[in-house]
């Protein structure tokens, strides 16, 4: 059983003043006791390209697959952009994937949170993403997904998230992340004892 449940954060936004990227700090102070949450940097994987990957994995790419491989979850800070996901974390998600049949997202349990200036939060960007996690066997937490609307109004000038009624629904969140991961681990643990 694990102790601590180490979670790794991705934003698929770069910007600095971005919201998406404060949701995850705002999710690191509103932890559970028994979870960790790493944040971990985007700006500098290439594009996946197949004809780098066949010359080596780059250094970053393999320094972004221990970092997954090293989690026991991933809360990944979803911007919408044009109706789907940023492509920042498509392509985060889809070099952790490589080589094939060496995913780092295999049976990952996973929860997802967006923030928008507009009224359907990153809806559509989180559907997007649940097929993508079907190709890659991550395990989406239900019924318990972040979609902030209306967020410039959620924030203050220093990108802290005030609105106290999504901070409550991030906690409960992250509970929910930690119970999933456990049940997730302890399924897996028993699959191994039989086979």
């Amino acid at each position: 059983m694990l102790s601590q449940v180490r979670i790794l954060g991705l934003s698929g936004s770069l910007r600095r003043g971005s919201l998406n990227t404060a949701l995850l700090r705002a999710a690191s102070e509103l932890l559970p006791a028994d979870a960790t949450l790493d944040i971990q940097p985007l700006h500098a994987l290439p594009f996946y390209d197949g004809d780098v990957e066949d010359q080596g994995m780059p250094a970053v790419v393999l320094a972004l697959k221990a970092k997954i491989d090293a989690a026991d979850a991933l809360l990944l800070a979803v911007p919408e952009y044009n109706y789907s996901i940023a492509p920042v974390l498509k392509n985060a998600l889809d070099w952790a994937t490589r080589p094939y049949g060496q995913s780092a997202l295999d049976g990952k349990p996973v929860a997802l949170i967006g923030a928008s200036i507009g009224h359907h939060g990153t809806v559509r960007a989180q559907l997007h993403l649940r097929d993508v996690a079907l190709g890659t066997n991550m395990h989406i937490l239900n019924g318990a997904e972040i979609l902030v609307t209306n967020a410039e109004a959620k924030f203050d000038g220093d990108l802290r998230l005030t609105d106290d009624r999504t901070r409550e629904m991030i906690r409960q969140m992250l509970r929910q992340l930690v119970l999933w991961t456990r049940r997730i681990e302890r399924t897996q643990h028993e699959v191994e004892l039989i086979a």
